[in-house]
């Protein structure tokens, strides 16, 4: 089901995609790809919305900082003082967290209109990012498909091409709270993660040295914990790159009995707990768990790489599944 939900200040009209299957609903935007909401039902059955969201689009145009929910590209994450070097040149970035760049500069993928064709059980999203977009190489041609299987676990499934040498990084950026989007903080939501080491940073969130042991420190969530805050930091998953998605990490909230899991084909997940989330909401009122390769990576060989070339094919999944207990 489709329907109008805005349209934007020069007249391109904005569509709201409503998904259902599984026992889960939920409606997807045009602009940014924006995940609006996510209904799936507690352990006694009654659904709540547990993704944030605004009801309007104005909302989304009005706060734009949080990428709330939105597909970002084209590079995920940081990339320290809005630089890369690729095949003997530097490229300089949109900067728009202060000297750096972050999720693809000021303009990135989240504020786009996408293109949205219906497919079984889901959305195809697409969308040409031109050469020199936000100061990155290379016409990149992006299509992310969005479906429900019939357990209602959503699934994203990403690629692109290129016609000249870039780097891409590719992410869906929800903040999830389980008790329902307006319950409160999500701090006390209990999280597992298959991820033996983080990426230590600076004050500016930019990695700093190699990837450190969690063990005996507040980044070890490779038993289920509670979630806390102050956490905005990337997490190396075991199993590394991978053909098809393994899971890396579960999300339960006691109070609720529902349960998150994220499975995914990248490297790393980045977890915010969303301290800086901002008006209209509250500090720790959902948390994102972004699915990704490592932030700074064209900067650091020692990292995965996030190169594309021509004729290769950037492919990505992240599958979110529901459950309670």
């Amino acid at each position: 089901m489709t329907e109008l939900f805005g349209t934007l200040s020069d007249g391109t009209p904005v569509h709201r995609w409503t998904l259902e299957r599984g026992g889960v609903r939920v409606r997807v935007l045009s602009y940014g790809g924006i995940v609006q909401s996510v209904e799936v039902p507690d352990r006694d059955g009654r659904p709540a919305d547990v993704v944030l969201g605004f009801p309007g689009l104005d909302g989304y145009l009005e706060h734009p900082g949080p990428y709330l929910g939105a597909l970002v590209g084209r590079y995920a994450n940081r990339i320290a003082g809005g630089r890369f070097p690729l095949d003997g040149r530097t490229y300089a970035l949109a900067r728009n967290d202060g000297p750096h760049s972050l999720h693809g500069g000021e303009r990135g993928f989240d504020k786009r209109v996408w293109d949205v064709t219906p497919v079984e059980h889901g959305l195809r999203l697409s969308r040409v990012s031109p050469h020199g977009e936000g100061g990155f190489p290379g016409r990149l041609r992006v299509t992310v498909t969005c479906t429900l299987d019939e357990t209602g676990a959503l699934r994203f499934a990403y690629q692109a091409v290129t016609d000249a040498p870039t780097v891409v990084n590719l992410t869906h950026h929800g903040y999830w709270n389980l008790g329902g989007a307006g319950s409160g903080d999500v701090g006390g939501h209990e999280l597992r993660l298959a991820a033996s080491r983080w990426t230590p940073v600076g004050d500016d969130l930019i990695p700093a040295g190699s990837p450190a042991g969690v063990a005996g420190t507040r980044f070890d969530f490779r038993q289920p914990r509670k979630v806390g805050s102050g956490y905005d930091h990337n997490f190396v998953l075991d199993a590394g790159v991978t053909d098809t998605p393994v899971e890396a990490a579960e999300l339960y909230d006691p109070v609720s009995g529902r349960v998150l899991t994220v499975a995914t084909t990248e490297p790393g997940i980045q977890v915010y707990t969303a301290d800086q989330l901002g008006a209209p909401f509250a500090p720790g009122a959902g948390i994102a768990l972004e699915t990704q390769h490592f932030p700074d990576s064209p900067n650091r060989p020692d990292f995965p790489s996030t190169e594309l070339c021509p004729g290769e094919v950037f492919r990505s999944e992240t599958v979110y599944g529901f459950s309670v207990r």
